[in-house]
């Protein structure tokens, strides 16, 4: 697991480097430099603090999906196994973060089958709620996106399926008569149990409002990012244009929407009268302080956990001895 987040993280790198590139070919690469040596670096620890209260509020949805499924674990654990799962935040929808099951099983034996639904329902209600933030600015700045209205139309029948236990039993027959996943079909019920109870209306609602709080921490700091660049900037047009392109990012299903994001996001921003250099300024400033700034605090807690983990399990073979 280690050996392939070290690969995965090399690649997206050097993905994000060439991403870098292109953009400032089509623009102008010295006029980019120069944005980034006008931004105002004194903001970056703002920047990722406002990252940082992002984290903590999803924090909270962890342990609030733990407590539906009545999942008992130390906090201080269950604070490790979050944050160690942001070293994941570069795979695709995020959805490598099932790294928290694997490492909940191994601290304290849940299945995986009935913990990796919390990932599902985390990444729906984010997607829910940038969804709602994407919604409010095209209606409000009257854009054309009709494909996030298409998104919301799928989480809606998504919900409609898994609320419906008689329905999501007859999927859960028909895909268990498929060979290759005919062992699995206790898992398979097991996951769908787990995502009932969490995709409940009430859980939904609630965690959709924090969801919203949480996103909103890192819209407010792409504000302060354009606001630098341009004081006439108001907090609506930065909140739509990053939602926006983290839906485009993460339908797309590449490694933390590399490409699509940043792409999506520079073209919103030129089109809304953003100078191309500055856009692509902004652009890679506000994914280092969001996106690399999560994969570098999520790596170094799961370095640190996975060493305290190999402790106690060589500890406990030694006393056995």
């Amino acid at each position: 697991m280690i050996d392939k987040l070290k690969k995965n993280l090399v690649l997206s790198l050097i993905l994000t480097a060439v991403i870098f590139f292109i953009l400032s070919a089509f623009t102008d690469f010295h006029s980019v430099i120069t944005s980034f040596t006008k931004f105002k670096w004194s903001l970056l620890p703002i920047l990722l603090i406002l990252s940082f209260g992002n984290y903590l509020v999803r924090f909270f949805k962890w342990e609030y999906y733990l407590h539906l499924l009545k999942i008992k674990i130390k906090r201080s654990v269950s604070f490790k196994i979050f944050f160690s799962g942001l070293a994941m935040s570069a795979s695709p929808a995020k959805m490598g973060e099932i790294l928290k099951s694997i490492l909940l099983k191994e601290s304290i034996g849940e299945p995986i089958s009935k913990t990796a639904p919390i990932i599902f329902a985390e990444r729906f209600t984010d997607f829910l709620s940038l969804t709602f933030l994407s919604i409010v600015g095209v209606l409000y700045f009257r854009y054309s996106a009709v494909w996030v209205y298409f998104v919301l139309i799928f989480f809606i029948a998504l919900v409609i399926i898994i609320s419906n236990k008689k329905l999501a039993q007859y999927f859960i027959k028909k895909i268990s008569r498929l060979s290759i996943l005919k062992s699995h079909v206790s898992k398979i019920e097991n996951l769908y149990d787990s995502a009932y109870i969490l995709l409940q209306p009430k859980p939904i609602f609630f965690m959709l409002i924090v969801s919203v709080i949480s996103w909103f921490f890192e819209c407010f700091g792409f504000y302060l990012i354009l606001f630098n660049f341009d004081k006439s900037i108001s907090i609506i047009w930065p909140t739509f244009v990053y939602a926006l392109s983290s839906i485009a990012g993460a339908v797309s299903m590449l490694p933390g929407g590399l490409g699509v994001t940043e792409g999506s996001m520079s073209i919103i921003l030129i089109k809304g009268g953003i100078s191309q250099e500055t856009a692509v300024a902004s652009t890679f400033i506000v994914r280092a302080v969001t996106l690399w700034f999560a994969v570098i605090i999520g790596s170094v807690f799961l370095y640190f956990f996975r060493k305290e983990l190999n402790n106690s399990s060589n500890k406990t073979r030694s006393d056995n001895v």
